[in-house]
């Protein structure tokens, strides 16, 4: 049982600190991660911390009375880290705060955003000679419950916290006890499960308290049994005293030596005790990091997945495309070997109607000059009459030859009258003929068209095959990134599984030998976990360090699981 009442205290708080420590980040991640300063866990742990800090705090005298200040060992930080000092000109230059108090409680609040807290704390204990200015001996943060706390703040770097510390009162101590008040209502319930498991423990440790007393009982009866041993042989020592003085005094000796060496195996096993509980607390920290770790692989998991089906949609989607355009293309060749047959056809036709055009055009000039000699013909003999008409009243004789010569006349008029319906009939082939060549022309304009559609239709075709050539690149890169994403599915699968539980890890009582080299542990060889299979080996055994998937920074691991990552990443560089 524990009788000293500064040990009790720094059980409780150490205690509470871990129920408010764990609530805070079960109650985070299934919240969402980001906290504001109205969250009532979170207000439950700066309560809690401003306790463990208070704890043996030193009283100073000032001008208004008695004083317990946590700002002057918080604000040692900024001379042991020169990046704390940012937080510290902050709270200094906040306008709000008035008492060091104030100060202390808005430090907590920025450290915690920053996600140093942890690290500033431990910077703090590693110096017990300026806390000792500070605080009592006994004081928490002095004693090995301090360290613990400070490896436990270390699991609240994955949450995110969003605390307003301009606006809050954090001065006033009634606002705080009230929110004590209601944490502590509203989360009474929840803690009382946490209360009952560690009542079960008790009474477990309570049973083995009376094993242990039942064997102290023991023991002192075979301490009486020897004392009364002791006696006996006293009496005959007494008896015999002048002959075996120096027996007993040699005896004496020895017993000197063997109780100095007793105490110094005691010592020895006290210090190695501290070491183990430092070495547990290590692993419960790397464990709640890893088990974050695990939980944001989960999640990266889940989405690479989504994407993955994404990509698969999208490359399902871009085959289809490609099938259109290759049905596209393939309607558009045929197409163009129609209109291509067509051209030719018409170019043909059009050579063979320029032909004909040509043949008809030399006719109507052979027609055009066979008129104009008919004409010249006409005005000759139009000449005649009339001077046929004037010499009629004075030539008499000459009427048979003007007969004779009209006679002729109507026979010109009659060969004129033949050559001027001719002509009709030829200007009606022309007629004809012309029609035909604006048809022939309109049939040209409509080959042009096919043409210059034909031309457009081959650079459709160009740009489709170029569109074809750059989807079918898109679909080999999108198979490259594709197989990439298998691969590191593969890689976070196999990660997952070892968070899993992929690795079996050992226990420090189950392990009395080296794993590799066999030799036995003592206080010299010290135990060694590797933190890829979960074996118990010496230290040169398990003196190599690489980054795993469930720790990105550099962990022991033992000689044949480094080689064997060696190896690995060797046949596999990406």
């Amino acid at each position: 049982m524990l009788t000293d009442p500064m040990a009790m205290e720094r059980t409780n708080l150490l205690n509470m600190a871990k129920l408010s420590i764990k609530g805070l980040i079960e109650s985070a991640l299934s919240f969402g991660r980001t906290l504001d300063s109205d969250y009532p866990p979170l207000q439950q742990f700066f309560v809690v911390m401003e306790h463990c800090l208070k704890h043996g705090l030193k009283v100073k005298k000032s001008f208004l009375g008695y004083n317990k200040s946590l700002w002057g060992p918080l604000e040692l930080v900024e001379k042991l880290c020169p990046e704390a000092a940012e937080i510290s000109a902050s709270v200094r230059d906040l306008p709000g705060l008035k008492t060091p108090l104030g100060r202390a409680r808005a430090w907590l609040r920025l450290a915690l955003m920053q996600k140093r807290l942890a690290d500033y704390l431990r910077l703090l204990i590693t110096r017990k000679d300026l806390l000792s200015d500070f605080y009592e001996t006994s004081a928490l943060m002095l004693e090995e419950e301090g360290a613990v706390i400070v490896g436990l703040l270390v699991g609240l770097n994955v949450i995110d916290a969003n605390l307003c510390v301009k606006g809050e009162d954090l001065d006033s101590q009634v606002i705080y006890n009230r929110q004590i008040k209601q944490n502590s209502v509203s989360t009474v319930h929840g803690l009382q499960g946490r209360v009952d498991s560690l009542e079960k423990s008790n009474s477990k440790l309570i049973e083995e308290l009376a094993i242990a007393k039942n064997n102290i009982i023991k023991l002192q009866e075979e301490n009486q049994q020897l004392r009364s041993e002791n006696n006996l042989i006293l009496l005959k020592a007494q008896q015999h005293l002048e002959v075996t003085q120096g027996d007993v005094s040699l005896e004496r000796d020895t017993y000197k030596q063997s109780r100095q060496g007793l105490d110094e195996m005691y010592n020895e096993a006290r210090r190695q005790l501290k070491e183990e509980c430092q070495l547990r607390q290590d692993v419960e920290n790397e464990l709640v990091v890893q088990v974050s770790m695990k939980q944001e692989m989960e999640l990266a998991m889940k989405l690479l997945e989504k994407d993955i089906h994404e990509k698969q949609d999208t490359l399902i989607g871009l085959r289809q495309q490609l099938d259109e355009v290759k049905a596209i293309n393939v309607e558009m060749y045929q197409k163009m070997q129609s209109s291509s047959e067509e051209m030719k056809k018409k170019n043909d036709m059009i050579s063979r109607l320029e032909e004909k055009t040509n043949q008809i055009t030399a006719t109507m000039k052979q027609l055009e000059q066979r008129l104009q000699e008919a004409e010249r013909h006409r005005t000759s003999a139009e000449e005649g009459t009339r001077r046929f008409k004037l010499d009629f009243a004075n030539k008499a004789d000459s009427l048979q030859r003007q007969i004779e010569h009209k006679e002729k006349l109507q026979q010109l008029e009659t060969d004129l009258k033949i050559e001027r319906e001719w002509r009709q009939t030829l200007q009606n082939d022309l007629h004809r003929e012309k029609d035909t060549v604006a048809q022939l022309g309109t049939e040209a304009l409509q080959i042009n068209g096919l043409k210059k559609e034909f031309h457009r239709l081959q650079d459709e075709n160009i740009q489709l095959k170029n569109i074809c050539e750059d989807q079918e690149q898109a679909l080999e890169e999108l198979g490259s990134k594709l197989s990439e994403s298998k691969l590191k599915i593969e890689d976070i699968k196999e990660a997952n599984k070892a968070l899993q539980g992929g690795q079996v890890w050992l226990k420090d009582k189950d392990a009395t030998h080296c794993k590799m080299c066999e030799k036995e542990f003592s206080i010299s060889r010290r135990k060694h976990h590797c933190r890829n299979c979960g074996e118990i080996f010496c230290n040169s055994c398990s003196d190599n360090e690489l980054p795993l998937p469930a720790s990105p920074k550099p962990v022991r691991v033992c000689d044949t699981c480094h080689a064997l990552l060696l190896q690995r990443c060797s046949s596999n560089p990406t």
